[in-house]
């Protein structure tokens, strides 16, 4: 036997780093996904060769295919196949005047396709199952626009809008894969290339757009401005996040945008619009030579050098390192005060919309950095448009539902006109414009007319899903924890829905519309993917399909709600009366008359008072305002918001997502254990197993607290017993109906009776604390008499 002197190895090459990313970065080379919203359409050029899959993501959703010659011809053979008729559904969805759709309309333009004449490949019905696919090979260049046409969503056939996927396999596979240019927001004044690690200065009237894309992603830009007319006296005085941050009473530095920027005079130069991304930074100096220098690579190109050499010509002294909005930078300060980055969150596209508040030189930069993960590792181009101040944008943000999904921009709801004739104080809230609060009457108003007499908000936010088809029963068994079984035809019941190991994904409600239709309320997007994809690992023969752009609602809420609703809502003779609904009971009806705008309404809410909600289509939504508005006059009705929405549903121990629930607590530790019927609901349903575990031995519950103190109490403050850390608090507010404050709070079940007496913990827990005494959840009518009655 040899006996070798050389140590053991692991043999073989290295191997790469797994990491798991969106998507868009991960599709096969070649390969390009387009997501056409419900009710919505894009344009994509295709060239001979490439393959055009189009894929009904939710099923049940019409489709439209145009295809147009460079000439301008008109001919679905250019994909391989046959004209369906005229192009109704896309025809009709351009004369609707939705903004969503301004972008298409410019390319349609810029290409000169005049539509009257056009023929569509028509795809799909409301039968067509989900993932459902066509493919259609391109036999010349030409321009697709593909639709998912709409029309408003009959509430008893669910016949809503949903998205379509495209997915394009190009034929012919570029050396080096770019991201093209996307369509203009409008027609640009200016359109400026930043080619990878340079810099480029414009000149910009106040009042004018800027925006700022990233063309192919993870790509980080530094933005710098200077007020022209001070420049013209000698002044550069640059935009600056120390003076911005303290102006905005944020001085500590965090990832995000601010809402204005300023210099350091406190003059503000441009104001945000639209942010795509989400994820920036405003703390750092743009990269420099003595950044570089210090980390071994001398004479690196850098942005402050490149904003030097792009400004000489406007007079600028140039500096060692500039400070700069530094645009989809993926840098924080952990808690130790030490500053991080990573990859940036920027997709192909992505960009930062801004608006000039006075006369501006602006630079800005395409990082050069590749020596580190601030570009992922690939430095790109940025792409700069301006637009004029004539034009309109609508301010917005983005959200993804999911890590893959297509970012969404922040929308106003049917009723935003109605609500801003009160305020002018919206606030982005899952993914739309919500009153905070009225600009007169404020919240602790608006808080007593709910108690006293009755109030009208905006809920449209929430998430609405369509769940039909024959195992549509099944499935809501299956994937709620409440029983469906015994759910009649007009009910409602508020229900959880857990993870296999008991973890929350979501509250809210189901509606039975029929034997086998539901419909699920909840807070969340992925609420309804989580349910699409357990019909289809299961093979149930059901749909599930978002309908939440199609159902804005109200909710009127307050003792006079009912006495003030009976005046306006019309109930057809085989449907219930109006005054005869019952609590979490629902009814199809009108506004007014048989001919009235239709609407859903359900006597449900979320500020413990009686109340109700009502559903329409958004088009609908002023008429029933109105209505509502009008009648409500002599029940002395007030709007309400989100601040005032919250202190009611506190006082009330209702919870709310991402502050006394997630998916690390269970149903139980959330308070709303009635929701799990595990002795009466004899199927199986996801967390089953996990939740008579969690039951049988607790670890947290969620308890109220009486606070012996005004000082504010928030969200994630430490509750103590002695020095030990028993829980932590949930949700507060100061109760002006109890008059002192008050809270939620998930402590450990050794110390959840009534009565314990604990110590909220301020600044690091221990220096600070406030007295505090456990009492029942409910602070408000535990009972629930008053929404009953």
């Amino acid at each position: 036997m040899l006996v070798s002197n050389y140590p053991e190895v692991i043999p073989g090459p290295p191997k790469p780093s797994v990491i798991v990313e969106p998507t868009v970065f991960s599709l096969p080379p070649g390969t390009e996904r387009y997501v056409v919203e419900g009710a919505s359409a894009i344009l994509i050029r295709l060239e001979p060769g490439d393959h055009l899959e189009i894929e009904n993501t939710e099923g049940g959703q019409p489709c439209e295919i145009i295809c147009a010659s460079p000439d301008g011809r008109f001919d679905a053979g250019l994909i391989g196949a046959v004209d369906g008729g005229e192009a109704v559904g896309l025809q009709a969805l351009l004369s609707s005047n939705d903004p969503s759709l301004h972008g298409l309309q410019l390319g349609i333009k810029a290409r000169g396709l005049d539509l009257s004449k056009a023929k569509a490949v028509k795809l799909y019905d409301a039968e067509t199952p989900a993932r459902t696919t066509q493919t259609f090979v391109a036999q010349n260049e030409c321009h697709a626009i593909i639709a998912a046409p709409s029309d408003v969503m009959d509430f008893e056939l669910q016949n809503t809008a949903t998205p379509l996927t495209a997915y394009v396999r190009r034929a012919v596979i570029k050396g080096h894969q770019k991201f093209s240019l996307p369509d203009p927001l409008a027609e640009p004044l200016q359109s400026i290339r930043v080619h990878s690690a340079t810099a480029e200065s414009f000149f910009v009237k106040a009042g004018d757009y800027i925006q700022i894309q990233d063309l192919d992603g993870r790509q980080c830009t530094d933005f710098q401005c200077f007020s022209a007319r001070k420049l013209d006296r000698g002044i550069a005085y640059p935009l600056d996040v120390t003076t911005t941050r303290t102006v905005l009473h944020h001085n500590y530095a965090m990832p995000g945008l601010h809402a204005k920027y300023y210099d350091q005079d406190m003059t503000p130069l441009v104001e945000v619009i639209q942010d795509t991304c989400g994820r920036h930074d405003s703390f750092a100096l743009a990269c420099t030579a003595k950044y570089y220098d210090d980390i071994g690579y001398p004479g690196h190109v850098n942005c402050s050098e490149n904003f030097n050499s792009a400004l000489a010509e406007h007079g600028v002294t140039p500096r060692p390192g500039w400070m700069a909005a530094n645009f989809f930078f993926n840098t924080a300060l952990d808690e130790h005060g030490v500053l991080t980055s990573d990859e940036p969150w920027s997709r192909p596209g992505d960009y930062v919309l801004l608006r000039a508040l006075t006369d501006l030189v602006c630079v800005s930069s395409a990082c050069p950095d590749d020596t580190s993960a601030a570009n992922g590792w690939n430095p790109t181009d940025i792409h700069v448009r301006v637009y004029s101040g004539a034009e309109t944008f609508q301010r917005s943000i983005a959200y993804r539902p999911t890590p893959n999904a297509e970012s969404k921009m922040t929308k106003e709801t049917g009723f935003h006109d109605r609500f801003a004739q009160f305020t002018e104080n919206f606030i982005e809230y899952n993914g739309f414009w919500l009153a905070n609060c009225t600009s007169i009457a404020g919240p602790i108003e608006e808080y007593h007319a709910c108690r006293q007499k009755c109030v009208v908000l905006d809920l449209s936010a929430l998430r609405k899903f369509e769940i039909t088809g024959p195992d549509s029963e099944a499935l809501c068994q299956y994937v709620f924890t409440r029983n469906m079984k015994t759910l009649p035809v007009g009910g409602v019941v508020y229900t959880a829905m857990c993870y296999e190991h008991g973890g929350m994904i979501d509250d809210g409600t189901v509606f039975r519309l029929g034997k086998d239709n539901f419909r699920w309320i909840g807070g969340s997007d992925y609420s309804g993917d989580w349910i699409r994809e357990k019909a289809e690992d299961l093979g149930l023969k059901v749909l599930v399909r978002c309908s939440t752009d199609m159902q804005h609602n109200i909710a009127v809420q307050g003792p006079e709600s009912r006495n003030l609703l009976k005046k306006v809502i019309w109930t057809a003779p085989h449907q219930p009366n109006f005054e005869d609904l019952e609590w979490f009971r629902f009814t199809p009806a009108r506004i007014g008359h048989d001919q009235g705008v239709p609407v859903v309404v359900s006597r449900t809410g979320y500020t413990g008072e009686l109340g109700y909600e009502i559903f329409c289509h958004p088009k609908h939504a002023g008429a029933v305002f109105d209505a509502v508005w009008d009648a409500g006059q002599e029940h002395g009705i007030r709007p309400m918001g989100l601040e005032a929405l919250d202190m009611v549903r506190i006082e009330a121990g209702l919870i709310f997502a991402g502050y006394d629930f997630s998916d690390q607590t269970d149903p139980f530790e959330a308070g709303i254990g009635f929701t799990v019927p595990l002795k009466s609901k004899t199927d199986d349903f996801i967390g089953r197993a996990a939740l008579i575990r969690r039951k049988e031995t607790p670890a947290r519950k969620l308890v109220g607290l009486d606070i012996e103190s005004a000082v504010d109490v928030a969200h994630g403050d430490c509750v103590h017993i002695g020095r030990a850390q028993i829980g932590e608090v949930t949700s507060s507010m100061r109760s002006p109906l109890l008059g002192k404050n008050i809270a939620l709070a998930r402590v450990d079940v050794t110390h959840h009776a009534v009565g314990t007496k604990v110590e909220i913990g301020k600044l690091d827990g221990q220096q600070k604390r406030l007295p505090a005494t456990v009492v029942p959840l409910s602070h408000y009518d535990p009972q629930k008499t008053r929404p009953r009655s």
